[in-house]
């Protein structure tokens, strides 16, 4: 008990005089400890020294304020800076009063932060060897700080130019922009086309220019899926809502690509070990595929069911003819521009009208000509006037022209030249005709020429070897020819002034040995494909913008 109050009054005199320790007697042991760890009675006097003067070197003690500040970079005595922003804080707020931290430099759009001292800076760029290059006239000397640091960077970007990937992806950023812009104005042309007419609408579309093209090579169009050997079909979807391609090659598959130019991605892959393919088309409803190669029977893809079937029974009537017969085989075939009639070159010049409306093909008429057939076209401007027009070339370079409803032949000419005709095709509207053959010669007809021996508008002899693809774009702007003889052997045609684009292909162009092409329906992409199993995929800028 007598512990416990004496504890009690020990906490009540510390509550009372906290340094009461000091204020003890102490014995002699105490005060003899004291000394030899503290170093004598006089280290209570120091451990309270203020602004007293110090023993060792005779001057004042200075306050932490004073011996500690905060260095903002600038060339000004910090005491005579920080002295200053003391006194303008007493004309603040106090919420806004400065605690002697300078204040950070304002960020601008284009740095992440900003040295004050560069402006204060002085260099001399002619002292130095190395910064003479820097100078703009002979004379010049002394540069700010900030200035130097600009020339610094021009420097750097002369010596080490943005690399070809980054100028790349500037372009497909810009192109997306562009593209997103180009839909926005058509929405909107949609909505002015509702409410007013069309003769106050002018219109947008530019006339594509000859002698120099646009044109940007992208990324493969099967480039996450290679063929095995050489391709033999590419084509596009009929459809321009629909980003599909597909291509057929020696590997005997079927592959249908989304095309977007950036990554292409693989839709389906269809296998078909009993058919080498020798012709992959789209039917011009978009619904099936049509496979055809040197076999009596044919396959059919379905689009929306994903379902590959066989043609219940040869189109003769029978499966037993020999496998490399030609007179049954379907690699020359061609689709009318309704898609009801399928036209297939047989031997010995005759031409099989395949009913395709049916649910089972079968043969409804035959024509004959006098020689092989080599290439079929239809004519679609023929089919608005309720008619149909097949135009046949035969290896003696005669072109037949036949009315497939009434099986007659209208009319027959042979090619200007008669060079051994190889291909024959017709722009969309039907304003030219080309013809290749094997000299490299590519002839080009105007349609309205209805004489009995028409005579080529021109005659493009930029290929040397025999003409294997010729293909016009959706507007009869453009003719691509090309020939799988030889490497490299593509030229682009500008219809207008029947002219070849100068500035592609280049040398560097990979295009290896091409064995077909194709435009897509309105003209943005022209797919390459060649021997190598590559389908090259290159994007026509002057039809983005449409």
């Amino acid at each position: 008990m007598g512990t416990r109050k004496k504890v009690q009054k020990d906490n009540a005199k510390f509550k009372k005089d906290p340094n009461w320790i000091e204020n003890e007697d102490k014995d002699s042991e105490e005060e003899q400890l004291e000394d030899l760890v503290f170093g004598g009675g006089s280290f209570r006097q120091h451990i309270h020294v203020d602004h007293e003067k110090d023993d060792l070197t005779d001057e004042e003690h200075e306050g932490d304020s004073e011996l500690f500040f905060f260095d903002s970079g600038g060339i000004k005595d910090q005491r005579k800076e920080q002295e200053e922003d003391d006194g303008s804080s007493q004309n603040e707020s106090p919420n806004n009063q400065s605690s002697g931290v300078s204040r950070r430099p304002e960020l601008t759009s284009t740095s992440k932060w900003v040295d004050p001292d560069d402006e204060e800076l002085r260099i001399s760029i002619a002292s130095d060897k190395r910064l003479r290059k820097l100078r703009k006239t002979q004379d010049e000397d002394i540069i700010a700080g900030n200035e130097y640091e600009q020339r610094l960077r021009n420097q750097f970007e002369a010596i080490n130019p943005v690399p070809q990937w980054a100028n790349k992806s500037r372009k497909k950023r810009r192109r997306d922009e562009m593209e997103d812009d180009d839909k926005l104005l058509s929405r909107v042309e949609k909505i002015i086309n509702t409410n007013t007419s069309d003769a106050i609408l002018p219109s947008t579309r530019h006339t594509l220019e000859k002698g120099i093209i646009d044109i940007e090579r992208l990324r493969d169009g099967n480039q996450v899926s290679k063929t095995e050997g050489d391709i033999k079909a590419v084509m596009f979807h009929p459809s321009p809502s629909v980003s599909v391609m597909l291509t057929a090659g020696g590997d005997r598959r079927l592959k249908l690509f989304t095309v977007d130019g950036k990554t292409n991605p693989l839709l389906q892959t269809v296998h078909i070990p009993s058919l080498p393919i020798g012709s992959a088309v789209f039917h011009p409803s978009g619904s099936t595929v049509l496979l055809t190669g040197p076999r009596p029977f044919f396959f059919r893809y379905d689009l929306q069911s994903g379902v590959c079937s066989k043609s219940p029974r040869g189109l003769w009537g029978t499966f037993t003819s020999k496998v490399d017969d030609g007179e049954h085989s379907l690699e020359i075939s061609a689709f009318s521009p309704a898609g009801d009639v399928l036209a297939v070159a047989g031997r010995q010049g005759r031409i099989y009208l395949v009913d395709w409306k049916s649910g089972s093909p079968q043969v409804i008429a035959s024509f004959k000509m006098n020689t092989p057939v080599k290439s079929l076209w239809w004519n679609p401007a023929a089919s608005v006037t309720d008619q149909q027009e097949l135009y046949t070339l035969g290896e003696n370079s005669d072109v037949y022209i036949w009315d497939v409803r009434s099986q007659t032949c209208l009319r027959r000419w042979r090619d200007d030249g008669g060079f051994g005709a190889t291909q024959i095709t017709g722009s969309p509207q039907s304003d030219f005709l080309a013809i290749g053959s094997r000299s490299g010669i590519v002839n080009v007809y105007g349609r309205r020429d209805n004489s009995s021996n028409p005579k080529p508008l021109k005659s493009l002899g930029n290929l040397t070897t025999s003409i294997t693809g010729l293909h016009f774009n959706h507007s009869s702007e453009l003719l691509v020819m090309s020939s799988r003889v030889k490497k490299d052997q593509l030229r682009l045609v500008h219809l207008p002034s029947l002219s070849v684009f100068s500035n592609w292909p280049t040398f560097n162009s990979p295009l290896g040995r091409i064995s077909t092409s194709a435009f897509s329906p309105n003209s943005e992409y022209l797919a390459i494909g060649n021997t190598g199993g590559r389908v090259l995929l290159y994007g026509l800028h002057h039809y983005w913008n449409k």
